[in-house]
């Protein structure tokens, strides 16, 4: 059967040194959302990667663009954080619906097809979950422990904060201003979109081993900076209820 034609879409990686893996998730993303529409592009936020890996990701993208100039990418000439490359993609989309997932290979971009059908006008975000997390155990157990934590602070209605495997309608955008710069960004979008009262839909995903790269957010060194984070983050949107800086 064919797949229901959808909106257009903006396909979203945020890259960090990623080179091994981006080009087979750049095309499989794109032979999946061609199914559904023929207005896409993608956008590839370079997070200040090595200057080698950059030039990779330039040779890649020029040829997966021979047949159309459709991706481009976004370059930050230092590293920004997890919600810096984010903001800029979403910045950068022109497209109605924004997928976006990482360029670490844990999520087939193929899944998208599971998300879309969930995506509808009321529909702020479509939100994939861990059907099972392939990652060390003190890895799991600290996903666990922090999605339990942050959950229950911000009253999420989500039950994996941390499944960057997302579909979401730009519009959301002219009310939900981003402005954190680390992993927390992830609380700080889902949040708001549930403030501002738009439908929030959940879908499982599969989780699969990292082959390339390392994690950015999940390592003891910066723990004690990600809790400092979200305890300015929950006073700005618990305490202060201030949503819009």
């Amino acid at each position: 059967m064919k797949p229901k034609k959808a909106e257009s879409i903006t396909i979203m990686f945020p890259f960090l040194n990623d080179w091994g893996t981006v080009g087979s998730l750049v095309a499989l993303a794109v032979g999946t959302v061609k199914k559904y529409t023929d207005n896409w592009e993608v956008v590839i936020v370079n997070d200040g990667s090595l200057k080698s890996n950059r030039d990779a990701l330039e040779m890649i993208v020029g040829l997966l663009n021979e047949s159309g100039r459709r991706i481009k990418i976004v370059t930050h000439e230092k590293n920004r954080g997890y919600g810096g490359a984010l903001r800029s993609g979403f910045a950068a989309a022109t497209k109605d619906l924004i997928f976006y997932t990482d360029c670490d290979a844990q999520y087939d971009p193929r899944e998208l097809s599971l998300l879309l059908p969930k995506m509808n006008p009321e529909t702020g975000l479509v939100n994939g979950y861990k059907i099972k997390r392939s990652d060390p155990f003190h890895r799991v157990i600290a996903g666990r422990v922090y999605h339990y934590l942050v959950a229950a602070a911000f009253n999420l209605p989500v039950r994996d904060t941390d499944c960057d495997f997302r579909l979401i309608r730009r519009a959301v955008f002219r009310k939900v201003k981003l402005f954190e710069n680390t992993g927390t960004i992830c609380v700080e979008l889902v949040d708001k979109i549930n403030h501002f009262g738009f439908k929030i839909y959940e879908v499982p995903v599969h989780h699969f081993w990292r082959t390339s790269g390392k994690s950015q957010f999940f390592n003891f060194r910066r723990l004690s900076a990600t809790a400092g984070n979200l305890f300015k983050l929950w006073w700005k949107l618990r305490v202060r209820k201030d949503f819009q800086t």
